[in-house]
């Protein structure tokens, strides 16, 4: 019944999840004997209601991340004057969207990494808009991955946070995620006003035998604590059955969203994204700059 009532009202992943979780509060409800449960409950299902109808972040609620049995693997502190090449290496310099992606615009300083997006007349590529990404050198799959950054604070860019397979987009190789994803552990979209939520997504090809495009999965968009002004964490538990995602040390959703999770070393990116088309078209060239700042990238593998 359940299913056909989300085929009938084409509710999305996260919309379904939402639904779940309400009814998850609904029925708590009946067995919380303390006047600040009840509250937090009726809370809870209040912001859902809002995310449903108007389509607002949801504050975190789920359980505590929980380390036990893993070993810290990678972590960079940006510590120095310069990127560690024996860890890092900037990712795809050149043609970009609207722009441009060049190594002018990562730099590292005051135990941070910052890359920046600006207009540059005498840029690496020629006049244009300007960005970049940084990816560690060695793949990773399962364990846990986090980051703490200050995200930017401007619209048109974007700051994320992703792991990526190779051609996670076409069906024969992704084979509906198991032969590979892309994890998007955290995407800042204050272009769309968004200023105070981050997004978890999951993209991969070849669901349930599909052969034409990609599938994505919104899986929803959560608050974190003045994103653009302030360091937050953000991470992704990946094991063996499922993604597990964290703003700030708390479960925000989890999904296996696809025939199943990635089965393949995948890279690490760190990167300010550039829009496309003409979204920076009235922009103050002379004026703009904007900063993604990066305190620290941790791995942890059981």
């Amino acid at each position: 019944m359940w299913a056909k009532i989300i085929e009938l009202l084409h509710l999305s992943i996260r919309e379904v999840w939402a639904i779940e979780k309400f009814f998850e509060y609904f029925g708590s409800l009946f067995t919380a004997f303390s006047p600040k449960k009840i509250v937090s409950l009726l809370l809870a299902m209040f912001e859902i209601l809002q995310m449903l109808i108007f389509g607002l972040p949801l504050t975190p609620r789920g359980e505590a991340l929980d380390l036990t049995g893993y070993n810290i693997v990678v972590y960079d502190e940006f510590e120095g004057d310069a990127l560690n090449e024996n860890l890092w290496e900037v990712r795809g310099n050149g043609p970009r969207r609207c722009g441009y992606n060049a190594s002018s615009q990562v730099d590292v300083r005051n135990g941070n990494l910052v890359i920046t997006g600006e207009y540059l007349e005498n840029g690496e590529y020629g006049e244009g808009w300007y960005t970049a990404a940084v990816k560690l050198k060695e793949r990773y799959q399962q364990g846990y991955f986090e980051i703490k950054c200050i995200v930017n604070d401007s619209p048109g860019y974007w700051s994320a946070f992703w792991i990526q397979a190779d051609s996670p987009y076409t069906a024969s190789v992704s084979k509906g995620g198991v032969g590979g994803a892309e994890l998007d552990i955290f995407e800042s979209y204050c272009y769309d006003g968004d200023k105070y939520a981050v997004t978890n997504t999951i993209h991969c090809a070849g669901v349930d035998g599909v052969q034409e495009g990609f599938q994505s999965a919104l899986l929803g968009k959560f608050k974190g604590n003045n994103i653009s002004k302030e360091y937050n964490t953000y991470g992704l538990e990946w094991t063996e059955d499922e993604y597990i995602f964290y703003v700030n040390g708390v479960e925000t959703v989890r999904s296996s969203f696809g025939n199943g999770v990635s089965q393949v070393p995948e890279d690490v990116i760190v990167s300010l994204e550039i829009p496309d088309g003409d979204a920076l078209e009235g922009f103050d060239k002379s004026d703009f700059k904007t900063e993604f700042i990066v305190d620290y990238v941790k791995i942890y593998q059981k």
